[in-house]
């Protein structure tokens, strides 16, 4: 059964503009006034499904600020050939910076949370506090990949980005692929029709799905061969400073629940994990109530 439209579609009390920082001109919605939240969006994803939570945020007396992550509009091809986990950090950073701010609190989902992550590793005292989603932290996600079965037909479709049928079969049949991500992902919840229609318009874009790939393509490529980036990288995973919150849903399609088990130690000011039972991967727009509940408390408390 589809859970209740989480009224995505309504775009009342937000506006957008572009922001120019690191290199690009980064889309941004916003809403609200006060201390800055950045909401980073995940694929197959974009930063419209940020709405509800810009709102409340907002709503609580927050700057909240959901920009469009590198790659994933025409012009925002990485101006340096980066889409690993530093140079999106990097980019968070950056936008801090832009936005008139010292520091941010971060809202991480999927690919957004290691953006995240990346960022508070880079910057450890300009995150005040982070919240991942979907996406947990560690080496243990990488040895996943390598040589956990269960995860690897989870994270099929990241294999599959390897190779250069994705770009031809990925938009195949009215964006099939991405349906079909959806559905596996989030069994309990179906996107609503038009935000399925914007979602694929703007992967439709030219050279967006490529764009898109760079992140996995790059994640389980050769290293690079530069010394400075090599460093960004070994930087950018190391421990996190600020106060964390993790969520994860139970029946998240996409990244074993498990995976997000003993992740404390890289967490020395505190990490609270949540396991949400009958919730699966866009848990921000399954239970946008209860995600909404628990980011707030958290950045208040």
């Amino acid at each position: 059964m589809a859970l209740p439209n989480s009224g995505l579609s309504n775009d009342e009390g937000v506006t957008r503009r572009t922001v120019a920082a690191n290199g690009l001109e980064f889309p941004v919605l916003e809403a609200g006034d006060g201390p800055l939240v950045l909401c980073l969006h995940g694929f197959p994803d974009q930063a419209r499904s940020w709405a509800p939570l810009l709102r409340r945020l907002a709503g609580e007396g927050y700057w909240a600020v959901a920009p469009t992550m590198r790659g994933y509009w025409p012009d925002g091809a990485a101006p340096d050939g980066q889409y690993g986990g530093s140079a999106l950090g990097q980019d968070v950073l950056a936008l801090i910076e832009a936005l008139g701010h010292d520091t941010a609190s971060l809202v991480g989902h999927d690919i957004g949370a290691r953006a995240a992550y990346s960022a508070a590793s880079l910057g450890p005292n300009r995150i005040d506090k982070l919240v991942g989603m979907a996406v947990p932290y560690g080496q243990q996600v990488l040895t996943a990949f390598v040589a956990d079965g269960d995860q690897q037909r989870r994270s099929w479709y990241m294999f599959y980005f390897q190779t250069r049928l994705a770009e031809l079969g990925v938009p195949f049949d009215d964006f099939a692929f991405i349906d079909r991500l959806w559905r596996e992902w989030s069994p309990s919840y179906v996107l609503p029709d038009g935000e399925r229609a914007l979602l694929k318009e703007s992967l439709a874009k030219p050279g967006v799905l490529t764009q898109a790939f760079g992140f996995y393509r790059q994640l389980f490529g050769p290293p690079s061969e530069d010394p400075a980036i090599q460093a960004l990288e070994a930087r950018a995973n190391g421990p996190i400073n600020a106060p964390s919150l993790y969520l994860h849903g139970a029946e998240d399609g996409c990244m074993a629940a498990y995976l997000s088990e003993g992740m404390d130690a890289l967490f020395p000011n505190g990490l609270e994990r949540v396991v949400l039972p009958g919730v699966g991967h866009f848990l921000h727009l399954e239970q946008p109530d209860e995600i909404g509940d628990r980011v707030v408390r958290f950045l208040g408390g």
